[in-house]
């Protein structure tokens, strides 16, 4: 992956910093090291977020739909070399998920760590996945280990440090329902990063990183198939429902494998969105980029 940074022009002394933090803190398994499914692109924002890190920070990525908050964040647990963690928020959780409740195991009353116990004592990075959905008395409890204090208190048992190498990354999309303001105590927490749309360019180099053997004609077309549902959403004229990346990404798939495009495209776009006239609208743009009569293995030298 520091590879992958310098073909990203990313600043060679954030590479160094990195690079020192793997041997200060060396990984303890194999697949800590595993390579990311995805690749985030994106100099600045891979600037910011290592700089940070290097520091000692928390962040939070905030973000539209489709900007890469996830990826990235899984991209940064793989480069620093430290096992990740992830937490899915949802109006019902509470703090025993998070650090850990009591279980019964043989017979006795024993503790079972959350995953943000487990991040904290193995020095992991812990993604806090949509955190403005949870209840703020739910993250209360977050308070102490993202702070100057970095410890966690277990009810009923010990109080523990924070390992120096565990980091926590937030990711947040104010336009998904069910979402909230994000408690000001909380957010003063965190550094945060607007995470910008992704560019043409750098969704063209997402393909042809994830499918080597596709035409660049056809990652360019694919790509502005892409930008220009994302500039209908941004006008208001399609609902964020069908820019999904994921969506487009396992279309392509599909077609690898040998599915027409129009069809593929439907099941992966087209058809995130139940309402006709939307579907119709998608349809149009699509059929402006990808002719029906184009056939997939011509897509793939």
């Amino acid at each position: 992956m520091l590879e992958f940074l310098r073909e990203e022009q990313v600043d060679e002394h954030i590479i160094k910093g990195i690079t020192q933090f793997r041997e200060d803190y060396p990984a303890g398994h194999q697949e800590w090291n595993a390579r990311p499914r995805y690749m985030y692109y994106g100099k600045e924002v891979w600037e910011q977020a290592a700089e940070a890190l290097l520091c000692g920070e928390n962040l939070l990525l905030a973000g539209s739909k489709a900007t890469g908050k996830n990826v990235l964040a899984e991209n940064l647990a793989a480069l620093f070399g430290r096992p990740s963690y992830n937490v899915s928020f949802h109006i019902n959780m509470d703090a025993s998920f998070m650090i850990g409740t009591d279980t019964f195991r043989s017979g006795q009353v024993v503790f079972r760590p959350g995953p943000v116990y487990q991040c904290a004592s193995l020095g992991g990075f812990c993604i806090l996945d949509e955190i403005n959905m949870a209840r703020n008395e739910a993250l209360a409890v977050l308070h102490s280990v993202l702070d100057f204090r970095r410890i966690i208190s277990v009810p009923g048992y010990d109080t523990i440090s924070v390992h120096p190498a565990a980091r926590f990354i937030a990711t947040m999309n104010y336009g998904y329902a069910g979402t909230r303001d994000l408690n000001e105590a909380l957010a003063s927490r965190f550094m945060v990063i607007h995470m910008p749309e992704i560019t043409q360019d750098n969704l063209e180099k997402l393909l042809r990183r994830e499918f080597p053997d596709m035409k660049r004609d056809a990652a360019r077309q694919f790509s502005a198939l892409f930008m220009d549902i994302e500039k209908k959403c941004r006008n208001g004229e399609l609902t964020p429902k069908v820019l999904d990346l994921r969506g487009l990404l396992d279309s392509i798939r599909l077609m690898h494998r040998g599915l027409s495009p129009q069809p593929a495209l439907d099941m992966g776009i087209t058809n995130k969105t139940f309402d006709s006239y939307e579907q119709s609208l998608v349809k149009d743009i699509i059929a402006s980029r990808i002719s029906k009569k184009t056939e997939s293995a011509s897509l793939f030298s």
